[in-house]
């Protein structure tokens, strides 16, 4: 397949709507849909305008004739299945319906760009449990919803990645110096949600941890707060979430779990996932998946940006 690509001149900070349908709450299967182009109102779209304007996008050559991709560019639309909820991933603004924005939807945004030219995406919110529905039946050409890659789910559907890999991590006080990660969870108080995987993992990582468990990420996020503990231990994404919402705590380190994000794609269409999987190896390689991940999960860690995770490294991808 061609490598060979173009890049954008200019994409203006704001679109015309390509449709205008009603929006479900997330949750909702195929009950609404919004297609939007990248808002220039947000801070985070303000730092990836530049991204945008200089994205690439596939040669010609790698549209294959009668493809998935050469009927998305006659199309002139990329339906995605993604939140609308998400903080920080995919998160609609109520005040604005057309602007949504986050890590899983500016990428999405991107690929739209890599095939129609610009940014024009339709969304369609999912329900957990009728993501491969909504491949299979052709509702949506791709999901981008912290869809965790395993071969149980690639029976059903082809993933594309893993572009992404999440997992339990630390959050601490804002004003915390002394913790950078559960290498210095050691003989410390150690805040975690009950039934999550945190209950096992802190201890096998640090046995001399004292654990204290609360029934929701609330009530850790209060007992952190409050000092009751020294850390929190969560999924990188949700500690993220509530990092965003709560000045008051920040992510520190990377994940020390690994639970591997896939694009999701129609199933028997080998064709269409080399042409993601080269997308994704292009973003990697000219610093834009980076600059995503800063201006939008990266706005509430300590600032380091991890590397992206190598294609098809995980069973199922």
């Amino acid at each position: 397949m061609s490598r060979t690509l173009r890049r954008r001149s200019t994409i203006a900070a704001s679109l015309a709507l390509v449709a205008s349908l009603g929006l479900a709450a997330c949750g909702s299967s195929d009950s609404g849909s919004s297609a939007v182009p990248p808002s220039a109102s947000g801070g985070g779209e303000d730092a990836l305008q530049d991204v945008y304007d200089n994205a690439p996008v596939a040669d010609a050559a790698a549209l294959l004739s009668d493809s998935t991709m050469a009927a998305i560019r006659e199309r002139g639309v990329l339906r995605v299945a993604a939140a609308l909820d998400a903080p920080l991933l995919s998160q609609q603004d109520p005040s604005n319906p057309d602007d949504i924005q986050g890590f899983d939807i500016d990428l999405a945004k991107m690929l739209a760009i890599y095939i129609i030219g610009e940014p024009n995406i339709e969304v369609v919110p999912p329900a957990s449990e009728t993501r491969e529905a909504l491949l299979t039946n052709g509702t949506v050409d791709v999901v981008f919803n912290t869809y965790t890659i395993t071969e149980e789910r690639a029976e059903q559907i082809s993933f594309a990645g893993p572009y992404f890999v999440s997992g339990l991590a630390v959050a601490v006080p804002s004003d915390n110096e002394d913790i950078t990660g559960i290498d210095d969870l050691g003989g410390r108080t150690v805040i975690v949600g009950a039934n999550t995987p945190a209950v096992t993992a802190v201890p096998e990582q640090q046995p001399t941890a004292e654990v204290v468990s609360f029934a929701t990420d609330p009530q850790c996020v209060q007992a952190l707060t409050q000092g009751r503990g020294d850390a929190y231990v969560q999924d990188y994404t949700l500690l993220a979430a509530d990092a965003q919402s709560n000045p008051g705590i920040k992510v520190v380190g990377q994940p020390f779990t690994e639970e591997a994000y896939g694009i999701g794609l129609p199933p028997n269409d080998p064709d269409f996932k080399d042409f993601v999987n080269d997308w994704l190896e292009q973003i990697y390689a000219d610093g834009s998946w980076a600059q995503v991940f800063d201006a939008t999960l990266g706005t509430v860690g300590d600032g380091s940006t991890p590397e992206p995770p190598t294609i098809g490294s995980v069973p199922g991808s």
